[in-house]
This record gives C-alpha cells, sequence and structure tokens, in this order.
C-alpha cells in the first residue's frame, strides 16, 4: 500500500469522499480533528463514503499519525506540498514562525525538506462525479469542519 500514487479517481470509485487536510503529526488542533473523524468513521462508511487524510509528512510520520488517533481510513503523504500547492492551500509560514516553531518542531524532518511550507487545514467533501459538494477552509488552524456538519454535507453528496 505504500509508495504509489493515489488518485481522487480511484478514491471515488467506492464512494463520495471525505479528504482532509492535516499539517502534521505534531499538531494537536489536527491530531484533536483526526479523533472526531474516527469516531464517526463507522456512520460515514455506512453512508458509503470514504475517507482520506492528507499530511505533507514522510510515511512514517503519517503511520504515526495513523496508530495514534486509530483511524482506519489512509492518512496519505503529500511530499512537498505538491497536491496542497496545487490547490492553493500550501503557505509559507514566514521567517518568524520557522524560527519560533523550529525551537520545538523539526518540520525539516518531519517533511523531507526545508520549505516550511504548511497546508492550511481543510476539509473537502466530493461526489463520486468529482463535483465539491461542501468544502471548510480557514487559515486559522485551529478551526476545523464541525463534525456534525461533515456528516450532513456526506449525506448530500451521496
Amino acid at each position: 500500500d505504500e509508495g504509489r500514487l493515489v488518485g481522487l479517481t480511484d478514491i471515488l470509485l467506492q464512494g463520495p469522499a471525505v479528504v482532509t487536510f492535516q499539517r502534521g503529526h505534531w499538531c494537536p488542533y489536527c491530531r484533536l480533528n483526526a479523533i472526531g473523524i474516527v469516531e464517526v468513521q463507522q456512520e460515514i462508511a455506512a453512508l458509503g463514503g470514504q475517507i482520506v487524510a492528507i499530511m505533507p509528512e514522510r510515511g512514517k510520520f503519517a503511520r504515526a499519525m495513523k496508530a495514534a488517533v486509530g483511524a482506519s481510513f489512509p492518512f496519505l503523504t503529500d511530499m512537498d506540498n505538491g497536491y496542497a500547492l496545487s490547490l492553493n492551500l500550501a503557505i509559507w509560514i514566514g521567517a518568524e514562525m520557522e524560527r519560533l516553531m523550529g525551537v520545538a518542531y523539526d518540520l525539516p524532518n518531519y517533511q523531507g525538506n526545508s520549505s516550511w511550507f504548511l497546508p492550511i487545514p481543510a476539509t473537502f467533501i466530493v461526489g463520486t462525479d468529482g463535483v465539491i459538494t461542501d468544502r471548510f477552509v480557514d487559515p486559522d488552524y485551529r478551526r476545523r469542519m464541525d463534525i456534525d456538519d461533515l456528516i450532513t454535507a456526506l449525506r448530500r453528496a451521496r
């Protein structure tokens, strides 16, 4: 399952998808958001939905995050934030934040590069036709799509 490209088209063959961008295993808000999604993963599956979490980290850190939150859904790696950049979701955190975050977090090690780019946390609900039916994108990394809103949006996407 590792080391291969995953396309959204392949995911949507199984049903509508919840696609969520996470900043990294080190982010407590990402962890809480992932736990919230894990708590409703059975309900999402019952609705025919798929879940995919995307992180800009090397595989071992994505696997660690998946295990830590008890997810049965994939945590995909977006190396160099390529996919996030293509969606205009990646931002450079700036020299000041790089200096401050660098004290506690080794992002170059986690991501395998020293770019100091992070994805804006975002959640997209994508119908089987590939159309985004709902989204939540907020540069304030503390705010995420409400889980009840996620379920409601997924019901509409079926």
